[in-house]
This record gives C-alpha cells, structure tokens and sequence, in this order.
C-alpha cells in the first residue's frame, strides 16, 4: 500500500472500544494482515484493546479522543503520525456514543426532538467522520494507494426504523459525504468507500436486535468479522478501481419486498 513495497502499512480505526465492536474487529483485521493500526475511543477502556493487540503482535498506537471536537481529532492523527510517519488507511467507525453523550439517547418522536439532542446525533455520526479524515487526508495523500473507509449503517442508506430520525439522517449524510470526497481524491488516487452494515451480533444489543437478526432472509445476525472482512478488502490492493461506492452488509435483509 505506501510506495516502498517493503514498508508495514498502516491503518488508523476510529471507534475501536467495543472488545466484540465492528471497530476492534477491523482493527484486528488490519493487523493480521500487516498493518501497524492505531485504535481511538472515547474511553480508556482502548488501553485494554491495545494490550490485545500487543498480545497478537500488532504494533499498536492507542488515543482517546472525543471526535465531535476538532482539536481532538487533529492530536489523535498527529499522534498517529508521530509514532507510524505514515498513514495508508482510516476507517470511520465511531458514531454510536461520545465523551459528551456516554449514554444518552438522543431519538423519538420528532415532535420531542430538541435543537440540541438533533445537533448531538448529527456530530457523533458524521462529524466525527468529517474531522478525521480532514486532519488524515493530507497524509492519506501521500501513500500509494491511500483508502478512506467509512462505516455507515443499513439505517438510512437503505432502510429505516421507527424514531430513529436522526440516526438515520446521518448515516445517509455519510453516504454522501463518502461520494463526495471520493470524487474529490479519485485522481491521486485515493479510494473512499463505505461499509452498510445491518443487525451485527454485539455485546451491546438488545433483544428486540436480536429478534430482527433472527428474521433476516439468512436467519442469523451477522457478526463484527464479517464486517471487518469487507473492510480489510477495501483496503487492499486488488479493491484500487473501485471507489465512492457503499457495501451493503446485511444477509438480505433490504430484499424482500413481501412482508405480510
């Protein structure tokens, strides 16, 4: 991937955290396949997912961040920079929570939307992907075959859920947001893409998730590695002609039109 065959490649994971998380997943996947990967959530819990790492052999950079705040996002890509001087992939996973919002949900009814709980949804899920890959892309610019991946959500781009206006209005956002830049980098040439997962098994989901998973057309959620696969091969070499595209991930659960 950078332009001396013989130098480790290197990837930078937002939203890393979750141990069962598509991000750590990704983060793994990266490794195993030679990366040196920097991992970021907004807790210190990353300490221990960069002890896993270290334990898999992966030279590992760890930050935690707030990614709603652009001072924030700029340190943790130059502290990136400052330990790898290189950087050939970003993954935008963050998005679900934040250091401003450790728990608080932010949806409903539209009727009970607040100006400020809409503005928070709205910077977890895109403006974190926003600010990190301003403050990546000059040095993404530089690799050979620099790669933006961004995961979005099933929600939004392709289907949606009751009162999740806000949710889903930013992950369509991300869609644009990844067609846009990708046109704007085509000619370096830079890929950006991005990944649509629909109901993954987590450690975090509830049973009404699990109930949904269960009715997809495969009859099972998917899990976190199947996610990370999809982002592993758009990193890769043999993914370079294919750009401002997204992924969907979700065992054909958007294909039946019959529902009765």
């Amino acid at each position: 991937m950078t332009s001396n065959p013989s130098e480790t490649r290197t990837a930078l994971v937002t939203g890393a955290g979750n141990p069962t998380g598509i991000g750590f997943s990704s983060a793994k996947a990266l490794g195993a396949a030679g990366y040196r990967v920097g991992i970021t959530s907004t807790t210190d819990r990353i300490w221990d997912r960069v002890k896993e790492l270290e334990a898999l052999g992966i030279e590992t950079f760890g930050f935690v961040a707030d990614l709603t705040v652009e001072s924030q996002a700029d340190d943790l890509v130059a502290g990136f920079i400052a330990k790898f001087k290189t950087l050939d992939v970003l993954v935008n996973n963050a998005g679900m929570t934040s250091v401003s919002a450790p728990s608080e949900s932010d949806e409903g009814p539209l009727e009970d939307y607040s100006l400020t709980s809409w503005h928070k949804a709205i910077a977890r899920n895109i403006d974190t992907t926003m600010l990190v890959t301003k403050a990546a892309i000059a040095f993404i610019k530089k690799s050979a075959a620099g790669r933006v991946i961004n995961v979005a959500s099933a929600t939004g781009p392709v289907l949606v859920m009751r009162e999740t206006v806000a949710y889903a209005t930013a992950k369509t956002a991300l869609i644009g947001f990844t067609r846009a830049v990708a046109l704007d980098y085509a000619h370096l040439p830079v890929t950006v893409n991005a990944v649509a997962p629909g109901w993954i098994a987590s450690s975090t989901e509830s049973e009404h998730e699990i109930r949904q998973g269960a009715a997809a057309p495969m009859k099972r959620r998917g899990t976190s590695d199947e996610v990370a696969s999809a982002i592993v091969w758009l990193a890769s070499t043999g993914a370079s002609y294919i750009t401002g595209q997204c992924i969907v991930i979700d065992g054909g659960n958007a294909l039946p039109e019959e529902r009765g």
